[in-house]
């Protein structure tokens, strides 16, 4: 598999329609990292610890969104108090204890002295992160129909994006439409339609059954999702450009534990996210993430398309997303197919995000899985369509006396990848419904597929290298495994927490559990049992082994990079764009 990143770093080919996509979303999220102040130690401002960095009241008079997170369940003495300083409740979000509101910026300062506040931060904007086409064997989604008779059926995914749109893939064998809830949380807009054309898109990754592509269709093949039995949850969250905001995220994330029980939502995928600007242990997204995964909802989100980005020197390094950088969920990198049949050949995508993540330094991605020029459903007129006709996929044979329609198109990113992802978790829910999100988690990692090489190079559609090098922080703990995950029967005796990357005084690195002071979570990180035997860059993994030698990923301590990861400041501003919207993908 290929890695690509510019100027001498590698990653995976992506589909050029995926790509644009999961650059839109990722870009959506990036452009909150615009005013984004110094960030000390990867900590809290000491000042104000309350407060997050780029929480701006400049000027004092302007009204800002933000989310407030509080030590208990907001009471009415908190939103009396609330009314009293002149704010607005936009959502209360039951799942981090907080409410997300427009306040007069002067009053921050006396909503920071509660004592019952924890935190305040911006209701920051979050974006879309696209996928790839031709995600056929290499992810082999038809072993687990024919093998082991799966299809998803009974499992509720709930798709937190874009909207879903009604196609025909997306309905039963009885022509009822497996889209069984919808809702908007967009402000203003109570459509749940996709006006943007991501989430249908996602959606069809998921599970659409390929029903449009059939025999009149005039296309070759079908067109088959990951789990074509399995329910949809359609949770509205960006607009018609893609964009949406944290509370509205965590205001969709609240309502799929609601209704949990009801539809039996067993993962939610998130395909999108925004830059990192302070600890998972605090950020609003990262924190609404892992109470679904408590309530026993798989969270499968996208790493991000910033891969190529080699802003602050890290040639990549350090670009996951949140909530992406949560050690809890699954978070998924994109890798290109090559368009073969087999995976030996494939790659990195070069726009995929990689780890460690800024502050915490979890290993991160997990895992990763097709993600360039992926050829889901059309939402035909939508942002998307309109503006990249040229990514709709036609008919190649259709009969001269018959109207073929186009049913599909291609998008690239890592929004593609993790419903590939997401829907492999339905297939093993479907499997064994007892497995816990640990397990899930712990089996896919252990039997995702390890033999990659060591470098790969890739081109983008203007022809420009990208040169990468493939460690843990690139591909985490391999390629997605479906079948050998359906095989597996290890379980989980512990948390599934992604390890952390440590920093030793020979300028080393480490990885270590997340949490050691949880009895138990050590079993599934700190033996051979995850990554195997040996590492493909030379070393043995064990509890507490270097992963590598020198420090070959982002230099020395006179490079700029290594400050950005390992320093003692960061300075994130509103510069991370590493992509272009008209690119379709990767060579």
């Amino acid at each position: 598999m290929k890695n690509t990143h510019k100027t001498k770093h590698t990653n995976h080919r992506v589909a050029p329609a995926a790509f644009v996509v999961l650059l839109l979303l990722f870009m959506t999220i990036t452009a909150g990292f615009a005013g984004a102040e110094m960030v000390m130690n990867g900590q809290l401002n000491p000042a104000h610890p309350k407060l997050a960095r780029d929480l701006s009241t400049r000027n004092p008079h302007a009204l800002i969104d933000v989310v407030v997170q509080y030590r208990t369940e907001p009471r009415e003495e908190h939103f009396a108090e609330l009314a009293s300083r002149g704010a607005t409740v936009k959502h209360k979000l039951h799942s981090i204890r907080g409410v997300a509101i427009r306040i007069p910026a002067f009053q921050i300062a006396a909503l920071e002295r509660n004592p019952d506040v924890r935190y305040i931060s911006p209701d920051r904007h979050v974006k879309l992160t696209d996928i790839d086409e031709n995600y056929e064997s290499p992810i082999q989604d038809l072993v687990a129909e024919s093998a082991y008779a799966l299809t998803g059926a009974g499992i509720g995914a709930a798709v937190i994006d874009s909207g879903v749109s009604d196609h025909p893939d997306l309905h039963n064998a009885s022509g009822a439409s497996r889209v069984v809830y919808s809702q908007s949380f967009v402000a203003g807009d109570t459509t749940t339609a996709d006006g943007y054309g991501h989430g249908t898109h996602v959606a069809g990754i998921v599970a659409g059954n390929g029903s449009a592509s059939g025999s009149a269709s005039g296309y070759a093949a079908p067109i088959v999702g990951m789990a074509p039995g399995a329910n949809i949850i359609n949770l509205r969250v960006l607009d018609a450009n893609g964009a949406g905001t944290d509370s509205q995220v965590i205001a969709a994330i609240d309502q799929a534990i609601a209704l949990q029980s009801q539809y039996n939502i067993r993962v939610i995928n998130l395909s999108l996210g925004r830059p990192v600007f302070e600890s998972y242990t605090v950020d609003p997204l990262c924190q609404a993430v892992e109470q679904a995964w408590k309530a026993g909802i798989v969270v499968v989100v996208a790493a991000g398309n910033s891969g190529r980005d080699n802003t602050y020197g890290t040639f990549g390094w350090a670009t996951i997303g949140a909530p992406g950088n949560d050690p809890d969920v699954i978070t998924v990198g994109a890798t290109r197919t090559m368009d073969t049949l087999t995976r030996d050949d494939d790659a990195i995508a070069s726009y995929s995000s990689k780890g460690p993540t800024l502050f915490d330094h979890i290993v991160k991605p997990d895992i990763v899985a097709p993600g360039n020029r992926i050829d889901s459903l059309l939402d035909k007129g939508s942002t998307l369509d309109s503006n990249y006709p040229s990514f709709e996929v036609p008919p190649t044979d259709c009969p001269s006396t018959s109207t073929c329609p186009n049913q599909y198109f291609r998008l690239s990113g890592t929004s593609m990848a993790t419903p590939v992802v997401s829907g492999a978790v339905a297939l093993m829910l479907q499997n064994n419904s007892t497995l816990s999100p640990e397990t899930v988690k712990a089996r896919m990692m252990k039997t995702a597929w390890k033999g990659f090489g060591q470098y790969s190079t890739a081109f983008d559609v203007y022809n420009n290298e990208y040169y990468d090098q493939y460690d843990i922080f690139t591909y985490g703990a391999g390629y997605l495994d479906i079948d050998a995950a359906l095989g597996s029967t290890d379980v989980a005796s512990g948390l599934a927490l992604s390890p952390t990357a440590v920093l030793n005084a020979n300028g080393t690195i480490s990885i270590v559990n997340s949490n050691p002071s949880v009895a138990g979570s050590t079993v599934l990180w700190g033996s051979t049992v995850l990554w195997g035997n040996s590492v493909i860059w030379g070393n043995t993994l064990g509890a507490d082994s270097v992963i590598w030698g020198d420090s070959v990923v982002w230099g020395t301590t006179t490079d700029a990079g290594y400050s950005v990861v390992w320093g003692t400041s960061v300075v994130w501003g509103d510069t991370l764009a590493a992509f272009s919207v008209d690119q379709d993908g990767e060579n």
